[in-house]
């Protein structure tokens, strides 16, 4: 799959549509902005004119909008950032498709114990505001991640996490609401 279409589905995620030229209509969403470079940025070279020119652009809306996302972090398409502040991810996470991630969420790696490493996340999965999941976990799909949840464990598919320490509810339609606009 190349840029554009991650592109056009990501920009799907947020409008319910598919555009030619989503950068046009996205343009005022600092989301949608963010993403546009992040993808641009994951799919060029590092080394090539073009590639430094949307690392320093990606750059410069890190600090605008407070998002730390690395062009290296693995993320599947259908990407959506709900709101603009303080979203942090460690570049060797690796994030499914249809992924939704609120404002204040922190996503990183644990140096030791026995959950040393980084998070890998399924598909479906939605982040509510202020949650942290740290540690050499994997997150399954369909997850709901509430609100200021602190995810130190392995989550099965189909499940709402909430609390600190956490709980796990299995659920069947754990996403269901929460996730618009599915690709």
């Amino acid at each position: 799959m190349n840029c554009s279409e991650i592109i056009q589905k990501d920009y799907y995620r947020i409008s319910g549509k598919i555009e030619k030229f989503p950068l046009f209509k996205g343009y005022f969403s600092p989301n949608f902005r963010y993403i546009y470079f992040l993808r641009k940025a994951q799919y060029s070279s590092s080394n090539s004119p073009l590639g430094i020119c949307y690392r320093l652009i990606l750059r410069k809306l890190q600090f605008k909008y407070g998002f730390q996302i690395s062009p290296k972090t693995i993320i599947g398409e259908g990407f959506y950032l709900g709101h603009f502040g303080t979203v942090v991810i460690n570049p060797k996470v690796a994030i499914g498709k249809n992924c939704n991630i609120s404002h204040g969420v922190t996503i990183g790696q644990t140096n030791r114990g026995k959950k040393k490493g980084i998070p890998k996340i399924g598909n479906n999965v939605w982040i509510g505001a202020n949650a942290v999941i740290v540690g050499g976990i994997s997150i399954g799909n369909n997850v709901l991640i509430a609100p200021n949840s602190y995810v130190t464990e392995d989550i099965p598919d189909n499940s709402i996490v909430s609390g600190n320490p956490i709980s796990i509810l299995h659920n069947e339609n754990a996403t269901e609401g929460y996730l618009n606009n599915l690709i």
